[in-house]
């Protein structure tokens, strides 16, 4: 028994050895200078090859992105000789923006050797998750198709979203957020989904506009003397619209007051500069005829 498993040891240990020397001899074979000359020589139509492709590639992404911004300003001026709204016309840009650099980056892949076959049935594969993934994004592309097919606003207005009280001057409408530039030249972003399924209020819509003015008189005071000292100053005011009805009238009895309200039309645009001009010309006025203003006052009775 010993002999036959010293026998069966010795065949396996020649048998590993011989498989090691083919090995060792092999890895000569490829080692010696001219198979490894030959096997760069192999390559080197691929390099090339892989190498022209590439710069061919590079060419056609230059070239496309001349040739895109060359169709953007052809597609502008085309707009703006259709008369089209500024808001429509930066929508489109957007869109044909995106869509032309989608098509570059096609080219350059299958330039590089990518099949556009597979490219595209790997987009459409992922088509479902991306769809879920960005389903906010694409809730805001179709609330800028909304804002640019029913125009509750357009690029100028200014306009007020109730939601998160977010208010200014839309200075742009992208493809899916609009921007507003607020009075102290701050910039909000506002996803269109949310302007698109929300209330909001565009106070330059119309070109006019009525200022409504309060104020309160003691109870002594002489109402009618003081509705006479509005009057004449709602005339007097430069700025309003001549064919528009002016009105002077008490508006409420409260505790401690006589509420009375002065409404005049004046354009859109002078609204704040009539509204706040007006407040401060009736203090004086009032002060100037000794009519007295209510404020809050505390009195403090001490008992002996």
């Amino acid at each position: 028994m010993n002999v036959e498993r010293n026998l069966i040891c010795g065949n396996v240990l020649a048998e590993n050895r011989t498989d090691n020397l083919a090995e060792l001899q092999e890895l000569q074979k490829v080692a010696k200078p001219g198979v490894l000359k030959s096997y760069l020589e192999d390559m080197v139509p691929y390099l090339v090859s892989f190498a022209v492709r590439v710069l061919i590639a590079l060419v056609i992404y230059f070239i496309g992105k001349r040739m895109i911004k060359w169709l953007r300003k052809v597609l502008g001026r085309a707009l703006e000789r259709s008369g089209v709204d500024e808001g429509v016309k930066q929508f489109l840009d957007s869109f044909f923006k995106i869509i032309l650099y989608f098509i570059l980056a096609i080219a350059v892949v299958n330039q590089l050797g990518v099949e556009t076959t597979s490219v595209m049935a790997v987009l459409g594969s992922a088509g479902l998750t991306l769809g879920l993934a960005l389903q906010g994004s694409l809730s805001n592309f179709a609330g800028g198709v909304l804002i640019l097919l029913f125009k509750p606003f357009k690029v100028g207005d200014y306009i007020m979203e109730d939601t998160h009280q977010n208010e200014g001057t839309v200075s742009e409408i992208m493809i899916f957020y609009t921007r507003l530039v607020t009075t102290d030249n701050r910039t909000v972003v506002i996803p269109n989904g949310m302007l698109a399924n929300s209330s909001l209020t565009n106070v330059t819509w119309q070109d006019k506009r009525r200022v409504d003015v309060f104020v309160g008189i003691s109870y002594e005071a002489d109402i009618r003397k003081a509705k006479e000292l509005l009057m004449e100053l709602l005339l007097s005011e430069k700025a309003r619209l001549e064919d528009e009805e002016l009105s002077v009238f008490v508006d409420a009895l409260e505790d401690s007051s006589v509420k009375l309200g002065c409404r005049i039309w004046v354009a859109a645009e002078d609204y704040w500069k009539v509204k706040w001009r007006l407040n401060e010309q009736i203090k004086e006025i009032f002060d100037e005829h000794q009519i007295e203003i209510p404020y809050n006052q505390l009195t403090v009775s001490l008992r002996p």
